[in-house]
């Protein structure tokens, strides 16, 4: 069975790094709240560990949580980490989403 929402390898490895450099073992979680300014906003956040609700994602070591509230608006997006000039960061590439702000954290359905 496919995974509802996916992790590139760049964000894998991106995750492994900031676990290696603050010496933790945690997970990534991620999301979707109200507001932003386009109306939900995309929330990271460290967990000691999985909810009984949460869908974990694994990818060569790095592990991602998501609630599954916020799976209802994730389904089919895929978890990158890029860089680029202007800086680098987590961007969650979302085909659900009708509109996304100029930064990349909010988006509206």
């Amino acid at each position: 069975m496919a995974t509802p929402v996916t992790l590139s390898a760049n964000a894998a490895r991106q995750i492994n790094t900031i676990m290696a450099k603050q010496g933790i073992d945690k997970l990534l979680r991620v999301a979707v709240e109200g507001g932003g300014c386009s109306g939900f906003s995309y929330k990271f956040d460290f967990a000691d560990a999985a909810n009984d609700d949460d869908l974990l994602i694994e990818r060569d070591g790095a592990r991602v949580v998501i609630d599954e509230m916020s799976l209802e608006f994730l389904t089919g997006s895929e978890i990158d980490y890029t860089q680029e000039l202007i800086g680098s960061a987590f961007k969650i590439v979302n085909p659900n989403a009708t509109a996304n702000c100029g930064c990349g954290t909010s988006f509206s359905i």
